[in-house]
């Protein structure tokens, strides 16, 4: 695992991806190169680490960028020159996250700027990927809103779609009892930026988690792990057994 570059909330060392495959894809049995942009509920526990350490974990290869602040949305992000860095790093998947995004405006909002980024994105060679956050602990019922407005970005750019948010509710059908939020009933709490991180790699490495080591989550119980896994697994099929189930 590498760290890119230092990016205004986390600190890390300089350094260059390999050039993307034809077509301005990435082939997850290589070497993933990621740029994250994206806002505290990037950064709280460290997201970017923690699919790092899974990846290690697993004997993958996964190099990183993290641009994240505070509160920042992808038009802030734009307009602070996001679209630089891009075409500098050149990365294999650029991961946009913003707020939950669910009431209308804010999905149009979602959408609108995924879009504005795709163009920077292909132009460098990378793949859009969106990763699906979740709302307020006291705005439950908006996970259906934020689910579907994660998943239009990501249509609406031929991206991919990371469903952290989905992947919560999974481990809640197993457990209702796992505490997923922090203390602020907004930002995650550990375990809820491990399922986030899992789900990140899932989608990334094209990976069945359930494969994954018990190392992946030191001080997590057998128990518990397995049911983050099959939780994650859950709402992220690896597109190869899709392919083979049809």
């Amino acid at each position: 695992m590498r760290v890119l570059g230092a990016l205004l909330a986390l600190g890390c060392l300089g350094g260059q991806g390999p050039e993307p495959p034809p077509g301005g894809g990435f082939d997850p049995n290589a070497e993933v190169t990621a740029l994250f942009i994206g806002n505290s509920l990037t950064y709280t526990n460290d997201l970017p680490a923690l699919t790092g350490q899974i990846a290690e974990a697993a004997g993958r290869s996964f190099d990183y960028a993290v641009r994240a602040a505070p509160n920042l949305s992808l038009e802030d992000h734009w307009y602070e020159g996001a679209a630089g860095l891009i075409a500098q790093l050149g990365a294999d998947v650029v991961i946009l996250q913003q707020g939950p995004s669910s009431l209308p405006e804010s999905q149009q909002h979602l959408r609108t700027w995924a879009m504005q980024f795709d163009e920077s994105i292909r132009k460098a060679g990378g793949t859009p990927a969106l990763l699906m956050v979740w709302p307020e602990s006291s705005r439950q019922e908006a996970f259906d809103a934020v689910s579907d407005s994660y998943r239009a970005a990501a249509e609406a750019v031929n991206g991919r779609l990371i469903p952290a948010g989905d992947a919560w509710r999974a481990v809640w059908r197993r457990d209702p009892e796992v505490a997923l939020y922090g203390p602020d009933g907004f930002h995650p709490s550990a375990l809820g930026s491990l399922v986030a991180a899992l789900a990140v790699y899932a989608v990334l490495f094209d990976a069945d988690v359930t494969t994954l080591p018990a190392s992946v989550a030191p001080g997590v119980s057998g128990e518990r792990l397995e049911i983050l896994l099959a939780a994650v697994a859950e709402v992220v099929a690896p597109a190869s057994a899709a392919a083979s189930s049809r």
